[in-house]
């Protein structure tokens, strides 16, 4: 029986890729001179600090169109932490991976709700589906993508 795999993961070079790019942005960029604006990437967070809210505001614009640039959705940056001192900024994003149980509960209710013919069942952090038939399975890809469940989803690991 043919099955797929619904994960939520992004590619961690492409991420130091635009953190990178952006970093050498702020760097060139006149309008942040003399602002100690910066950005760090840590295991799963991303950390960007500056001397103003309007230039902080700015960087994460830069980050949000490097992510675009280099296919990374935006909606693994997840929820972030504004620190305000007298003299610095500090924007700390964490990267979301994998999907939520929570999440997970909701698809799986979807499928079940719309799609007769498949079978979908939770794995830790993915979901997997299972249909008779290989068009059943584009028919639940395709519906998945139509919803937004405000995490991005990956779909691999077909199997026939």
């Amino acid at each position: 029986m043919p099955s797929f795999d619904i994960t939520s993961s992004f590619d961690k070079q492409e991420v130091i890729n635009a953190v990178d790019q952006m970093s050498r942005e702020l760097i060139n960029r006149y309008d942040f001179r003399d602002t100690n604006t910066s950005s760090t990437l840590t295991d799963n967070s991303i950390i960007i600090k500056s001397s103003t809210d309007e230039r902080l505001n700015a960087a994460d614009q830069v980050l949000r169109e490097k992510f675009a640039k280099r296919n990374v959705s935006i909606k693994f940056l997840g929820d972030f932490n504004d620190e305000k001192t007298p003299s610095e900024s500090k924007r700390t994003y964490t990267l979301k991976s994998g999907i939520d149980k929570d999440i997970a509960k909701i698809i799986v209710k979807d499928l079940k709700q719309n799609f007769k013919k498949v079978q979908s069942s939770i794995q830790d952090s993915s979901i997997r589906v299972t249909g008779k038939k290989r068009d059943d399975l584009q028919d639940v890809i395709s519906f998945l993508k139509s919803n937004d469940y405000k995490i991005f989803l990956n779909y691999g690991n077909f199997r026939d």
